[in-house]
């Protein structure tokens, strides 16, 4: 689901609506009006609330990715709050849709993962390292070494490495041994190796 970028001005209402009338149409039985009514509210950072609850039940995939990509113009911590129940959802249209506009708002997501790392669910952990992906390199470095150090399910630790071989810092590199002697397996092994390796390969020329 491409998400359309933030606009200069964000605050400028579309079509005219006010945050009322908008609000009142997100649950018109016409899915165009809807569709407008989503993009309009990206103007009313207090529709978070209203946009949220409309993702959560409507049908149209269109409709839907309006009302996820206003969540992710507003780009409040509220924003990310309202997407994060969606990242659990069994739908994977839903589920994706979420990702995506989490991953648009990297500023207001970052207090959110650490507690998305350390979820009950693992199936939440493992989405939670690839938004990791989006945070400024040494952020991202620290919040996965800390997976690497604590988390007990491979596939998770292998999304750890996978995002750290491509945004990590040299400051990964004991979390990835320490990791590595954990857990013996083979193809996670592998993947620390690479991980490794590429670290290495940006790292500035010392010589």
């Amino acid at each position: 689901m491409p998400l359309i970028r933030k606009p200069a001005d964000a605050s400028t209402p579309l079509d005219g609506l006010d945050q009322e009338t908008a609000g009142a149409q997100l649950r018109s039985p016409d899915p165009d009006i809807r569709w407008r009514a989503a993009r309009t509210l990206a103007a009313f950072p207090a529709s978070v609330g209203p946009l949220g609850d409309a993702a959560a039940v409507e049908t149209e995939p269109h409709v839907r990715e309006a009302m996820y990509t206003s969540l992710a113009r507003i780009g409040t911590p509220e924003s990310v709050n309202v997407l994060i129940p969606h990242v659990r959802s069994d739908d994977a249209g839903r589920r994706t849709c979420a990702m995506d506009a989490l991953k648009a708002m990297p500023r207001a997501l970052g207090a959110a993962l650490p507690g998305l790392l350390t979820d009950p669910d693992p199936d939440v952990r493992l989405l939670a390292c690839d938004l990791a992906r989006e945070l400024p390199s040494a952020e991202a470095t620290a919040l996965l070494s800390d997976v690497l150090d604590n988390e007990q399910e491979v596939n998770v630790c292998a999304a750890a490495v996978d995002v750290i071989a491509e945004v990590g810092s040299s400051d990964a590199l004991r979390a990835l041994t320490r990791c590595g002697q954990r857990m013996a397996d083979p193809f996670l092994a592998f993947a620390i190796d690479v991980a490794r390796r590429r670290i290495g390969e940006q790292a500035p020329d010392r010589g």
